[in-house]
């Protein structure tokens, strides 16, 4: 079948499901755009800059499995590479496709702009090496192969791929054999998928205090639903890691809490630390998710699954795909007669005072009510995402923070990316007033799109969580105050979102009422006392100060600046 080289990558991207390739038009890559506007069934949604849009493309990879992003060559790469370093970081499969200068440009190391100017093109392909799975630029003679090996590894691996089409090349036919891409799991070793599955079994039956310990890549290798179909079977507790939160329902009776190493409740620790069985899926602990590496896991009782290959103890079996072994220790486990019930969760009472000023404390406890099963929920990384740790996700949820790389001004493009994916779904946005000044732009994105999310402003004048770590009244934390919840109002002429400025407790009862019975999207501007935060924090930032530069770097510190742990 003859078909565009620019077509035949727009009809595997469809085959993939995805029906948005987010990113910003450039003259590198505009006649690539041309070819997405002409097909059915899918199309391009613009960002308002780079960064933002490889964000939107991992919030959109986050809730579809696989996403698509498009930029122009180096100065849109670089743009968007601080996100794309994100998703590799946690694991999200996002395509990204460069429009680059024309081929005759490379092969005669033309000078050009949105290059250093020097006729060398090898120093944006070298950036992606360190956060790609592959690189790869396309020829009229290896469209096809090249085109199928990066979507594969993509979806293989969980990691971005970046594809280089050259501008003047998306418009050349090639020949293609017109068969599916066959996105699935290669096949395991039959012998291999055997032992490997006895070896786990053996393991299991010996043990009197098995436990599963659930990271993010239990989503990500999209096998939450073996995983609780496990525990339940066998009626193994589980707990999980602050990256992993809610990706097993944190309402099942047999969840038992959060491991964060030192940091850890008691009786979780002691059911982690003491366990003769783990069941866990690529743990990776960094000192934010560690309690500072404090994490002892029973290395020889340790069974830590990958993709394609699990380790027991200190051995390691090959070629054995993870839901092909999954599957393989369901059908040969026991299932367990005795019924448990250990998830001690505790309900936090919100006492309603309607001229109050909103603090961290009841807001929390307020939000813990207004949540709702399915909702997709944002936190931003700081405030947002140390109070929102703390809340009990209800069933079906889905929690998303950077929770690895750590990005402020992540969640609200992230948020954009998802409700393209899907706009039915009820999506909540916890951020601050710092993280939203980074990447605010998307707000008219959202707007523009007629996409309804519901988002909380945490005003709070300016950097709490550094505050917290470092400087709690100086300059370097402040920011300029914006009137946030009037952004709406300016961005779009007919604004349909509701817009709320919150102070007391009366006010945010009212907002909540309004955005309960409301079709469109609400902006909520909440307002907090610069120094309040939420207790987590309050933990968080003096551990960090610690950490990051330790007893003589806090020596020079004034004395009214320093937090007391």
């Amino acid at each position: 079948m003859k078909i565009t080289i620019g077509d035949y990558l727009i009809n595997r991207l469809k085959e993939l499901g995805i029906k948005h390739i987010i990113g910003l038009p450039g003259d590198f890559n505009l006649q690539f755009l041309e070819q997405i506007n002409k097909a059915e069934g899918i199309e391009f949604s613009g960002a308002s800059n780079e960064l933002n849009a490889a964000y939107a493309a991992d919030g959109y990879g986050r809730e579809h499995g696989i996403a698509a992003l498009c930029v122009t060559y180096g100065v849109g790469d670089l743009g968007a590479i601080a996100g794309v370093a994100g998703s590799a970081a946690e694991h999200v499969p996002v395509i990204v496709i460069t429009g680059a200068p024309p081929l005759y440009v490379k092969r005669h190391n033309f000078k050009v702009h949105h290059s250093l100017g020097d006729g060398d093109f090898s120093n944006i392909t070298k950036t992606y090496e360190e956060f790609t799975a592959v690189q790869t630029t396309i020829t009229q003679q290896n469209a096809e192969e090249e085109i199928d090996r990066a979507l594969r590894a993509a979806l293989r691996y969980k990691r971005p791929v970046n594809i280089k089409i050259p501008s003047n090349l998306s418009y050349y036919c090639i020949d293609v054999k017109n068969e599916p891409l066959l996105p699935g799991s290669h096949a395991s070793d039959e012998k291999s998928l055997e032992e490997t599955a006895k070896a786990i079994l053996d393991l299991y039956q010996k043990a009197e205090n098995p436990v599963v310990l659930v990271d993010m890549d239990v989503d990500r290798f999209e096998v939450a639903e073996e995983m609780i179909e496990f525990v339940e079977k066998t009626q193994t507790p589980f707990a999980q890691m602050t990256t992993g939160k809610a990706v097993l329902d944190e309402n099942h009776p047999l969840f038992i809490g959060t491991y964060k190493g030192k940091d850890t409740k008691e009786n979780v620790k002691e059911k982690v630390e003491e366990a003769d069985f783990v069941l866990s899926v690529t743990p990776r602990f960094i000192e934010w998710n560690s309690g500072t590496y404090t994490d002892n896991l029973p290395q020889e009782y340790l069974v830590w699954m990958d993709k394609d290959h699990t380790f027991i103890g200190d051995k390691v079996y090959e070629g054995v795909d993870i839901k092909d072994l999954l599957r393989k220790v369901l059908e040969q486990a026991e299932e367990s007669a005795d019924k448990k019930n250990l998830n001690s969760k505790q309900e936090h009472k919100f006492e309603f005072e309607p001229e109050k000023n909103i603090n961290h404390e009841d807001f929390w406890k307020r939000i813990q009510g207004f949540l709702e099963e399915e909702d997709l929920i944002y936190a931003e990384t700081g405030t947002a995402s140390q109070a929102a740790g703390g809340l009990v996700m209800p069933k079906g949820a889905k929690y998303i923070a950077s929770l690895i790389w750590g990005a402020i001004g992540y969640t609200l493009p992230a948020l954009y990316g998802s409700l393209l994916a899907n706009p039915d779904r009820r999506q909540i946005l916890f951020i601050g007033d710092g993280s939203f000044q980074v990447t605010a732009q998307e707000l008219s994105r959202i707007l523009y799109n007629g996409l309804n999310p519901i988002i909380f402003l945490i005003n709070n004048d300016g950097y709490t969580i550094e505050r917290y770590i470092l400087g709690m009244n100086k300059a370097y934390n402040d920011i300029p105050m914006w009137n946030y919840h009037k952004l709406p109002d300016h961005l779009i002429q007919d604004n349909k979102m509701l817009t709320f400025d919150v102070r007391t407790q009366g006010e945010l009862e009212k907002a909540l009422e309004e955005v309960e019975k409301a079709s469109h999207g609400a902006f909520i501007e909440v307002h907090f006392d610069k120094e309040d935060a939420p207790e987590a924090l309050k933990k968080f930032g003096p551990a960090v100060a610690n950490f990051n530069f330790g007893e003589r770097g806090l020596e020079d510190m004034d004395e009214e600046e320093r937090i007391e742990e």
